[in-house]
């Protein structure tokens, strides 16, 4: 059947997981009672050595969006690892392919994240025009002089056009709270929605990515990393926008060509933007630091008791799944081609 593949033999009489770092107690207590589990109790990210050390000896590798899992890993792992169940919704640090071709199932956490990111990103769109860092430093400087009608004045979100770049279950979830605050809500995606869901959320479609950019006066990202959409919003890009819009990426960082942002908040070409990602992560580089309306996060678009609890139950259940021999309900499906 479809659904099914043979049932793994576990030397232990049960998976020998290992988690590649620390996650929500609750998670990893409900780990260690159904499986061998090895914990990351410290929460030091693993190695490419320890890695691969950790995925030779186990049956299943719980790594997180952090992990970079390439082929050359996948081929020195050996033969016991089955399963790379990993910890979050992104898939592009794990070589896919080189997964299929050792026959390695690849699971991950989808939708659960959703409200919690769209959340955070409205906090940005909402923060970014309205200058909130730059206010907040102000007044921990104790530079506030009170207030004054012409100081720290902002943009109003109402009427403006908000450009989603990624309309699945995230840019939707951000369409239906911005919806609220009277923004004009367009986007682009690879295909258009329904016109039914379009009406729901009040989004109109706009097929040429170039004309959603010239657009909009707040952009923000929602699109997967792949080598299409790496660097997707590049300097010409930026250059479309009119003069005093903002950028919002709780993406991936390297949807936005950094440079080219740092050179259009330096010449006031944008007014702000608001970053939960980053190319080097944890790199952060100091210009975006030293912006005044740079809202820099720490990724944590993800990052609440709620989501984290989830994501660790649905790891248990893909694993639960994988060890009777059926699918797992997350199987990452490009993994089989090949």
């Amino acid at each position: 059947m479809a659904d099914q593949h043979p049932v793994p033999h576990f030397p232990a009489g049960k998976p020998r997981v290992v988690l590649t770092r620390h996650l929500m107690p609750s998670v990893e207590e409900r780990m260690s009672e159904l499986y061998d589990a090895e914990l990351n109790r410290t929460d030091e990210p693993m190695s490419r050595e320890a890695l691969i050390d950790a995925m030779r000896g186990c049956d299943v590798l719980v790594p997180t969006v952090t992990d970079r899992i390439d082929a050359d890993m996948i081929d020195a792992a050996g033969d016991r690892l089955g399963l790379i169940a990993s910890f979050g919704a992104g898939t592009n640090h794990i070589d896919l392919a080189a997964a299929a071709r050792r026959r390695i199932i690849v699971t991950n956490t989808p939708g659960v994240f959703t409200d919690d990111t769209a959340d955070l990103t409205m906090a940005a769109i909402i923060g970014v025009p309205r200058r909130i860092r730059e206010g907040t430093a102000l007044v921990r400087r104790g530079e506030w002089s009170g207030w004054a009608p012409s100081a720290l004045l902002g943009r109003k979100l109402g009427g403006k056009v908000l450009g989603i770049v990624g309309m699945g279950r995230i840019g939707q979830a951000v369409a239906h709270r911005a919806r609220a605050f009277g923004l004009d809500i367009a986007y682009h995606n690879r295909k258009r929605l329904p016109e039914a869901l379009e009406q729901m959320l009040g989004a109109r479609y706009v097929g040429a990515l170039d004309t959603l950019v010239s657009e909009a006066d707040i952009l923000t990202l929602h699109c997967p990393l792949t080598e299409e959409t790496n660097g997707i919003i590049d300097a010409r890009r930026i250059g479309l926008m009119e003069p005093g819009g903002s950028i919002i990426n709780t993406a991936r960082g390297e949807l936005i060509d950094q440079e080219a942002l740092i050179a259009a908040l330096e010449s006031g070409q944008l007014a702000g933007a608001g970053l939960d990602v980053y190319p080097d992560e944890p790199h952060v580089d100091q210009r975006l630091l030293d912006h005044p309306n740079v809202m820099t996060l720490p990724h944590i678009g993800s990052a609440t008791v709620e989501g984290r609890e989830a994501s660790g139950e649905k790891v248990i259940a893909n694993i639960r799944f994988w060890a009777d021999g059926h699918r797992p309900p997350d199987q990452v499906l490009e993994a089989l081609v090949g």
